[in-house]
């Protein structure tokens, strides 16, 4: 039987404001993460574009989230990007494309300074 559901969020996400920092020497290491989350019952295929004011953009990652499932994907994890190394400190935008309804959260802890910033947003959705 053929599923009709289509789970909660959108196809399509941005998020504007990214910006890998270093990991710092604080017990909490800086770091990026987006967290999605699959309302749906089947995997989610969600190809990423890295947009840069300087430079070509990066469309070589693809994320698979399963159904019913929530992914944490670190940008400073190599294997999280399928290889692409997210410069630090740099300014850049992601853009998600997806074949199923998902949610967006990105997240971002930056300690280059004692007091600690951390925080979190939904992308934009259309």
């Amino acid at each position: 039987m053929k599923s009709m559901y289509k789970g909660l969020g959108k196809k399509n996400w941005i998020i504007p404001d990214c910006e890998l920092p270093e990991e710092g020497e604080g017990i909490l290491k800086g770091h990026e993460s987006v967290i999605i989350v699959n309302d749906t019952d089947k995997e989610a295929t969600v190809k990423v574009k890295l947009f840069f004011t300087d430079r070509d953009f990066s469309h070589d990652i693809v994320w698979k989230i399963g159904a019913g499932r929530v992914r944490c994907i670190r940008t400073n994890n190599p294997d999280d990007m399928c290889g692409y190394v997210v410069p630090f400190e740099t300014q850049y935008a992601m853009k998600l494309e997806s074949d199923r309804n998902i949610v967006v959260q990105y997240g971002r802890l930056d300690n280059r300074q004692t007091n600690l910033s951390y925080y979190t947003t939904l992308g934009y959705a259309e």
